[in-house]
């Protein structure tokens, strides 16, 4: 019995001591996992902090933007793709380029002289958008300092909150003029107000968003709160989230209703009402543009991919040629520009100009004037035959009618009617030799050529390439550079570099060799009198080797237009300045 009693009260004994220390196992597990969550939330908030969830991305920051916002564009904060540009043109436009970049810094922080770009802004910015909205009649009549000023937005992304919170207690600090604050709709605005400007500022979770309108911040405020915003415009989220694809792109602009940011512009600024009906209606046929800049080993390269309306008036169903007109045009050309129907491009033309007296009373000018001097209709006479490929390209020219001028130029249409355009040169013959002019007849290379002279030599030649592609040139050393060239423009190194990257086939083309451009600009006195240049203008032309444009169909309702500035490299200009 008394062993029992023993046993128990070991039992008891041990059941306490296990239950003590059960109690204390859950105790330091409970402890862990708290520790755990305190540690993870720690962790979580200060990666938080250093951006690490923010989304900075372009659609983001539209979704803070009105859908009354008519542009918005997105510009690169990343470092390495502005150095890209570092590689590219001479010493003068860096210095240029470095200086209007210093002077704008100087401009926007002009009352903050403490605070440094590099230190207290590039930490924290994640991304910039700026949004263009529609003039505020009412803030504008209120405020003169503001009645020239654009209604715009600017949605700073923050990717490190804490260096943003370092960078708005200094500027508080820093900046002059009166600081208010207000409230709206629970969101709290930061009023700066100098001789110059107001400036507003709320704070929208991962973004900032800045504009010298109140209006319009508290437009952000409403579209934060649930509003339409940008991206729900049409086709605003597909081009925010696909943009256009360029290599080390530097900034893009989205323009998803175009026909109202044309009605705005052509409302604000009256001079656009210049432009001809057809211009006006190609513009307001636009449905939507996308627009970026990149760049890349050659220079900086654009992309723009527009979407028209279809419109009742039957449009020309453009083509993609592989560009051979390149093949007719000397090694020395140094600018071209192609394309393809002018008849059919004419029509259209004269279809959508219909209300402006204007130009058609122009147009009925030639019409009559050609009708009664040489007999030619220029609808049936001329145009027609004009239907397939064209080009125009020019010249430096050292001898010659034009040698003051510096530059020639020449012709080449591609006709599916020879005869028609041989009648039309007869009677353009005719009309040159009842105005003073002889008319020579010699072959060049085995090809026919007409030419136009007068005591000052000859003015114009005109020929056939072969049997569709007829040439007008300007003076006799090109009429023969083009009669007889056995190098064409698509052997020319220049021509190769600038344009071989751009798509091919396409509906049109543009290229300028710039650096030999301007060398018979420098040089020339006369073109400098007529077209004065200042410093800077010429600095940064100097430092580009050459411009090509392309412009094709991607479909009957979407176009896209693709630049590219070939930039001269650093180590080129090194060599050149030290000869």
């Amino acid at each position: 019995m008394m062993l029992t009693q023993n046993q128990n009260r070991s039992e008891l004994s041990e059941l306490s001591r296990v239950s003590k220390w059960s109690k204390f196992s859950k105790f330091k597990t409970l402890g862990a996992g708290a520790a755990v969550l305190i540690v993870g939330a720690a962790s979580y908030g200060y990666l938080y902090l250093r951006g690490v969830f923010s989304d900075v991305s372009p659609l983001a920051s539209a979704k803070l933007v009105p859908d009354e916002a008519l542009v918005a564009g997105v510009m690169s904060t990343d470092g390495k793709a502005w150095s890209k540009l570092q590689q590219f043109g001479t010493t003068e436009a860096q210095e240029i380029i470095t200086k209007s970049i210093v002077n704008l810094q100087q401009q926007i922080l002009a009352e903050n002289t403490k605070i440094d770009y590099a230190k207290d802004i590039q930490p924290w910015l994640g991304s910039v958008m700026f949004a263009l909205l529609p003039s505020n009649p009412t803030q504008v009549a209120a405020t003169s300092a503001t009645s020239e000023a654009a209604n715009y937005l600017v949605v700073i992304g923050i990717k490190d909150k804490i260096s943003a919170l370092s960078f708005a207690t200094k500027l508080k600090k820093s900046s002059g003029g009166e600081k208010r604050e207000s409230n709206y709709k629970g969101v709290k605005i930061w009023e700066s107000a100098s001789k110059n400007q107001n400036t507003y500022i709320a704070l929208l979770n991962e973004h900032l968003v800045i504009s010298q309108q109140k209006k319009s911040l508290e437009a952000a405020i409403d579209t934060f709160k649930g509003e339409p915003s940008f991206a729900d415009k049409v086709g605003a989220k597909l081009m925010l989230e696909n943009g256009i694809d360029l290599p080390n792109e530097i900034a893009e602009v989205y323009v998803p209703e175009s026909q109202n940011a044309i009605a705005e512009v052509v409302n604000k600024y009256g001079s656009i009402s210049q432009l001809t009906p057809a211009s006006m209606q190609e513009l307001k046929n636009m449905r939507s543009v996308v627009m970026g800049v990149g760049i890349d080993n050659l220079g900086i390269r654009m992309k723009a991919i527009g979407e028209i309306k279809k419109e009742p008036i039957k449009q020309a169903e453009f083509q993609p040629k592989p560009g051979k007109m390149v093949s007719k045009f000397p090694l020395n050309t140094v600018a071209l520009v192609s394309g393809y129907g002018i008849s059919q491009g004419w029509k259209e033309a004269i279809a959508k100009a219909k209300k402006n007296p204007q130009f058609n009373a122009q147009v009925n000018g030639i019409r009559n004037y050609l009708k009664e001097n040489v007999n030619l209709d220029l609808d049936k006479d001329i145009l027609p035959w004009m239907d397939r490929e064209f080009a125009v390209g020019a010249f430096p020219a050292t001898e010659g009618v034009l040698a003051p001028m510096g530059f020639s130029a020449a012709l080449v249409v591609k006709t599916s009617d020879r005869q028609a355009a041989e009648t039309a040169l007869k009677k353009l013959d005719k009309l040159a030799q009842t105005n003073s002019m002889n008319i020579d007849r010699r072959h060049i290379q085995g090809k026919p050529v007409t030419e136009w002279s007068n005591d000052r030599g000859v003015l114009l030649g005109h020929g056939w390439l072969d049997k569709e592609s007829m040439f007008v040139a300007v003076g006799r050393p090109i009429v023969e550079a083009m009669a007889s060239s056995s190098k064409t423009l698509e052997k020319n190194q220049a021509f190769q570099t600038v344009t071989n990257s751009l798509p091919k086939p396409n509906t049109g083309s543009f290229y300028v060799d710039m650096d030999t451009v301007m060398s018979v600009f420098n040089s020339n006195f006369l073109l400098n009198l007529q077209l004065p240049l200042d410093a800077n203008t010429c600095a940064i032309l100097n430092s580009i080797r050459g411009i090509g444009v392309t412009a094709n169909k991607v479909n009957p309702s979407t176009s896209q237009m693709e630049i590219v500035f070939a930039l001269k490299p650093k180590e080129q200009q090194s060599l050149a300045s030290g000869q």
